[in-house]
């Protein structure tokens, strides 16, 4: 009895932890290092025939792509900060706030909308052409890679425009003053002093909306953009070689994670000591007329992001509201907050445990470990869908051929799905609890430890009441972004198994956009609530504690 008594004490009670802890940590990468570990059974030959095929197009344009809204998120993003911080008017936190609406709408029913809005036989082309008595279209057809460089540039903007309102809010007044001295105005002011400041911020913004846009699969496939997304469902399904989408998702992977790290490279040198420099920045205050300027100027922005989008789900929408009470609907309804709930209790209980794990036993290991869990982030959900179809769909495979079970348990069910969403966005619930965390002293953690306290009961009684209001944070960000995610839900989906999204999706693939605008506008309406509760934090606390991921 006191030998089995000493091996149920604390040596193996801490070890199975620890071994549970790694578990954790891995799960989230799993998908990640499936793709990069199909590598080298990729021979010569696939990569010639790649080279000789799509793999040139689907280079070409996402550099085109990356380009075009890189420059597009840098102009309306900066302009849109400098509005807020530099002028004063009435009515700037407002539209400060609205500035961050179109992280609402997912770029895919951006897509949509604008189709319906510009393309030739939208509404807008054809009330003008019974005008003016013309035939033929007025303008290029916005389903192009300019018309998708246009969609990501008015969707993915705020990602720069709140990490340059962070840095343009930050003590600059005394360097300017000072450079003023020395003769610089205007441009030569902004491009010798204000530019070099706010740079790494404006670079960080822009990569994160960069790795938002290389990730996209609906909007770039509606406007018939050939990308690496679209190309490794495509060669995936439609041409069944497993081998050439894992290589397409490999190198997909592999740009997207390079971003990922230029982003934190560049959020690393964001800071600078001020010193005797450090005096806010005092907002010029404009004129009746001048505010009125600068409302309309900001108005087109909110407008061209959001209300127009909107506007137009609403028209399409509204002669078909009955259809929220239909059974089909109601199910589409209920799966998605469903899973998005499940996901979102996941991502943030699953953030919480690896946070605390690494809190109470810090070590270069389970560093490495808790960061490798989040890199999911920076790969998009077409990779991640990939790398978890192949092992879960082999296995299942060795579980059938061993008369355990039959039929697809794992790959062809709920689990795959919510295995992708956790890999695909547990950064985000990292990146709360740190913020979270950051807060509480270390001394609180040892007072519950002296008291007796275990690990489970001090996270309970200790941390979980003081990390609410994070927590809260992380679940309704995390519900949104789950509830707006496409391509690994389209993939990983169970058989008869649909969402709000693969709704959408299918119906404006389809050409129904009019159909598809209710589920759309669904998506919109239930991520209001987090963005507004990210204006709120914004403006209240600061950027780094209103969003995680930026």
């Amino acid at each position: 009895m006191a030998l089995i008594s000493a091996l149920a004490a604390r040596p193996l009670s801490l070890r199975l932890p620890r071994a549970g802890w790694v578990l954790a940590a891995l799960l989230p990468a799993l998908p990640i290092l499936v793709v990069f570990a199909a590598l080298p059974g990729t021979g010569i030959e696939l990569w010639l025939g790649l080279w000789q095929t799509v793999l040139p197009e689907y280079l070409i344009n996402s550099l085109l792509l990356g380009l075009g809204v890189g420059a597009g998120t840098l102009l309306l993003g900066l302009f849109s900060a400098w509005l807020v911080t530099r002028l004063d008017f009435p009515g700037r936190s407002l539209l400060a706030g609205l500035f961050l609406l179109p992280l609402a709408l997912p770029a895919y029913i951006l897509a949509y909308t604008y189709t319906g809005l510009l393309a030739p036989e939208g509404w807008l082309q054809t009330g003008l052409r019974e005008l003016l008595g013309t035939r033929g279209a007025l303008w290029p057809d916005i389903r192009s890679l300019p018309g998708a460089i246009l969609i990501f540039s008015l969707g993915f903007y705020p990602y720069v425009y709140l990490l340059a309102r962070e840095a343009l809010r930050a003590p600059h007044q005394g360097f300017e003053e000072a450079a003023r001295t020395l003769g610089q105005r205007g441009w030569r002011l902004f491009l010798a002093v204000r530019l070099p400041l706010i740079r790494p911020a404006l670079f960080a913004g822009v990569m994160l909306a960069l790795m938002e846009t290389m990730a996209d699969y609906g909007a770039v496939y509606h406007f018939g953009v050939p990308t690496f997304t679209t190309g490794i469902l495509r060669t995936w399904h439609g041409l069944g070689d497993v081998q050439g989408a894992m290589a397409l998702a490999a190198v997909l992977a592999a740009v997207t994670m390079t971003l990922f790290v230029l982003e934190l490279r560049a959020r690393g040198r964001a800071r600078f000591d001020y010193g005797r420099h450090a005096r806010p920045i005092l907002p010029r205050r404009l004129s009746r007329g001048q505010a009125l300027a600068a409302w309309l100027a900001g108005g087109v922005i909110v407008t061209l992001g959001f209300g127009a989008p909107l506007l137009q789900l609403g028209l399409w929408a509204l002669p078909r509201i009955e259809q929220v009470l239909a059974p089909d609907f109601q199910r589409l309804l209920i799966h998605s907050l469903l899973l998005a709930l499940g996901a979102a209790g996941l991502i943030t209980a699953l953030a919480l445990l690896l946070a605390l794990g690494v809190r109470r036993h810090p070590s270069p290991l389970r560093h490495s470990l808790y960061r490798l869990a989040g890199l999911g982030y920076a790969v998009p959900g077409m990779v991640i869908a990939l790398g978890l179809m192949i092992p879960l769909g082999q296995f299942d495979r060795w579980l059938n051929a061993q008369g355990i079970v039959s039929g697809l348990l794992f790959s062809g069910g709920l689990l795959a799905l919510l295995w992708a969403y956790l890999s695909r966005f547990l950064a985000l619930g990292q990146q709360g609890v740190e913020s979270g965390l950051a807060t509480l002293r270390p001394s609180l953690t040892e007072s519950a430890r002296l008291l007796g306290l275990s690990p489970w009961r001090s996270a309970i009684q200790v941390h979980l009441p003081l990390l609410r209001g994070s927590l809260i944070t992380v679940l309704i960000l995390a519900f949104v972004e789950t509830l707006k995610e496409l391509p690994a839900t389209l993939v990983l989906r169970p058989f008869n198994f649909n969402t709000l999204a693969v709704r959408a999706h299918e119906l404006a693939s389809d050409e129904r956009l009019a159909d598809a605008a209710l589920p759309a506008l669904c998506i919109v309406l239930l991520s209001l609530p987090a963005v507004i509760l990210l204006a709120r934090l914004n403006g209240r606390a600061g950027l780094r504690d209103a969003h995680p991921l930026t």
